[in-house]
């Protein structure tokens, strides 16, 4: 079981993982609007659990987590799709993709188990 520092910090590295795979991604117009999309969900997960760790409220916790959610689910869109086009190698996606999964798992059991205690 990881610490809300632990995750803190887990979604942060994610997010320059993130960052550092878009910056491979060829110059080109999919490319590039991959780049952003990629760039701009990672990097949302990372910030969304830290506005979620200083929820006000349990519903407010809940709604942070929720867009975590959603912006780890949309990374594993962008990365599928990087796959799908052979924009990359496979295996430079595939253990952020895994990486994207566990976050998931992590963020959706934390949602319901807010969910139970509200």
């Amino acid at each position: 079981m990881m610490n809300e520092k632990e995750l803190k910090d887990r979604t942060k590295k994610f997010a320059h993982r993130c960052v550092k795979l878009s910056i491979a991604l060829p110059n080109t117009y999919s490319g590039n609007h991959i780049k952003g999309q990629l760039i701009r969900c990672s990097t949302s997960v990372a910030a969304n659990y830290r506005a979620a760790c200083i929820a006000h409220s349990k519903a407010s916790f809940i709604s942070k987590l929720s867009i975590v959610i959603e912006e780890v689910d949309e990374v594993c869109f962008w990365l599928e799709f990087i796959i799908d086009e052979q924009l990359l190698i496979k295996k430079l996606i595939i253990p952020l993709f895994k990486e994207a999964e566990e976050l998931l798992s992590i963020f959706i059991k934390s949602r319901k188990t807010a969910r139970k205690n509200l």
